[in-house]
């Protein structure tokens, strides 16, 4: 799976990153690069640090995870 390294990187050290909640973490394999103030800064900074070929993560750290569900309405006309 793309990026399963750096979401268990994330996961592992989510604890020591709870001072920097809605900072936005840069992580390339097993190793947190750095933290930044903005989205496109940790963007920038993981495209000028590993190129388009090697894989990174930019994830907004958050003490508590959303979960976004989509549900659809499943009920069928009956024939009459």
């Amino acid at each position: 799976m793309i990026l399963e390294k750096e979401l268990e990187t994330y996961k592992r050290e989510l604890p020591n990153l709870h001072d920097q909640e809605g900072k936005f973490v840069l992580i390339q394999d097993d190793k947190i690069i750095d933290v930044f103030g903005t989205y496109e800064d940790a963007l920038k900074k993981g495209y000028e640090q590993f190129g388009l070929k090697t894989p990174f993560l930019v994830k907004q750290i958050q003490a508590v995870q959303e979960i976004q569900s989509v549900t659809r309405d499943l009920t069928f006309p009956c024939p009459t």
